[in-house]
């Protein structure tokens, strides 16, 4: 049970911090969107930065899982540099800007005010540089871990940009040219 309430009190959280903001929640606001009792939220999460960096583990965790899943069911298929920069483009644009995606921007901005998210904002960028080193071995990118920070930094920056005017920038083209700058004569 104790787990359910966990994540029912995260769900509500992320969902209340990608509609409303972090300054808008509380905890009264949270219980309510969980259907919890008020007091399960100190009990569960004794600080709300207990609560900010559980929220925002809770996402990339998630987040990593259902990447890594999906780029496993393309190992072994002998994609392409253009192929694999496509189909990043395609996820990337498929994925609808719910609250929930929209909340991780507004944690990772928090944690430059707060040092105690810091620590968890930085944990999740190394998943998201570790899944992107998995995926570009797989690809054959000699040193993928030199080119994966700046990867995952132009991939987040260009879905950032796409939330922020509506446009969707051509990502994989930008993943595509990243890339191939990083290989020497890459073949597509």
């Amino acid at each position: 049970m104790g787990t359910d309430v966990r994540g029912a009190i995260v769900a509500a959280t992320l969902h209340l911090i990608g509609t409303d903001g972090i300054a808008a929640i509380t905890n009264r606001r949270i219980a309510a969107r969980a259907g919890v009792s008020l007091g399960s939220i100190t009990y569960h999460f004794p600080t709300q930065s207990d609560l900010l960096r559980s929220a925002l583990t809770t996402f990339v965790a998630d987040e990593t899982t259902r990447l890594r899943d999906l780029a496993e069911d393309y190992r072994g298929r002998g994609l392409s540099l253009a192929d694999a920069a496509a189909l990043t483009g395609q996820v990337a644009e498929d994925l609808s800007f719910s609250a929930e995606r929209i909340a991780p921007f507004e944690l990772y901005v928090q944690a430059g005010r707060d040092p105690q998210l810091r620590e968890a904002a930085a944990r999740c960028w190394a998943a998201y540089d570790a899944l992107t080193v998995t995926i570009l071995t797989e690809l054959g990118v000699p040193r993928p871990e030199s080119v994966a920070p700046t990867l995952v930094a132009t991939i987040t920056g260009l879905q950032l940009r796409r939330l922020a005017t509506g446009a969707a920038p051509d990502l994989s083209a930008a993943v595509l040219q990243l890339v191939r700058s990083t290989v020497p004569a890459a073949a597509d």
